[in-house]
């Protein structure tokens, strides 16, 4: 039984085919990079080192995976930056969010833990279980934790998205990009990163609400009661 052939797409014979191809083409790249384009207008000014970070009281840490139940070294970056901030006195408390949906895998505990074992005290470490995605970390860290403005710890491919939904989501930011090895998940971060600039796009006209809500948290606040 032979098989059938598979027809390859025929491109437009005629000149006014083809230029119409080619706009159509040259249009859905306008299309797909507007996204970023409206992320890098407006996180222009607010991407900052540890060492020139205005002095915030709260920094947020996103998620990273973990391996084996410890940060990931991606996420390990970001927290040390996190520890390096507190230590230097430029933040009083974090806000770790991460995703705590199954029993047995839990970011913000693990983040909490690896904070601790680098000098930041319990009592200044929030923890944020519902943080599934960076859009639900920055309108919780508004609405649930009453956090109004923020240093927002991630890589450099990702800090850009975090601090557009974080302003969107009515939080004042600064951004940490932290520095990483460019290796294979460097470069999948950077090209995913294209198609997660168009959900973000979509979820700061849309302001969708969370995968969870519920009820405010005073933790943040007596974090910062605390720090006095």
């Amino acid at each position: 039984m032979r098989r059938p052939r598979l027809r390859r797409p025929r491109l437009p014979r005629t000149r006014d085919g083809r230029r119409r191809l080619v706009q159509a083409v040259m249009a859905g790249c306008v299309l797909a990079l507007l996204p970023s384009t409206w992320m890098y207008v407006v996180t222009g000014d607010r991407l900052r080192t540890t060492a020139d970070v205005p002095r915030t009281e709260v920094a947020v840490v996103f998620g990273a995976g973990l391996w084996e139940g410890e940060p990931s070294p991606y996420l390990a970056h970001r927290l040390d930056a996190a520890a390096e901030l507190y230590r230097a006195g430029r933040i009083e408390v974090v806000l770790v969010t991460g995703d705590n949906s199954r029993e047995e895998y839990d970011e913000p505990d693990a983040m909490r833990a690896y904070l601790v074992r680098h000098g930041v005290p319990d009592g200044r470490i929030v923890s944020d279980y519902a943080g599934f995605d960076t859009w639900d970390s920055c309108v919780r860290a508004k609405k649930i934790f009453g956090v109004d403005r923020a240093v927002l710890i991630s890589q450099g491919f990702h800090i850009r998205r975090a601090v557009a939904l974080c302003q969107e989501a009515g939080v004042a930011s600064y951004g940490v990009g932290v520095d990483d090895v460019h290796d294979v998940t460097w470069y999948y971060g950077g090209a995913r990163e294209i198609l997660a600039a168009g959900k973000a796009a979509l979820d700061a006209v849309f302001e969708p609400d969370p995968h969870f809500l519920g009820p405010k948290e005073p933790g943040v606040a007596r974090a910062l009661a605390d720090a006095g």
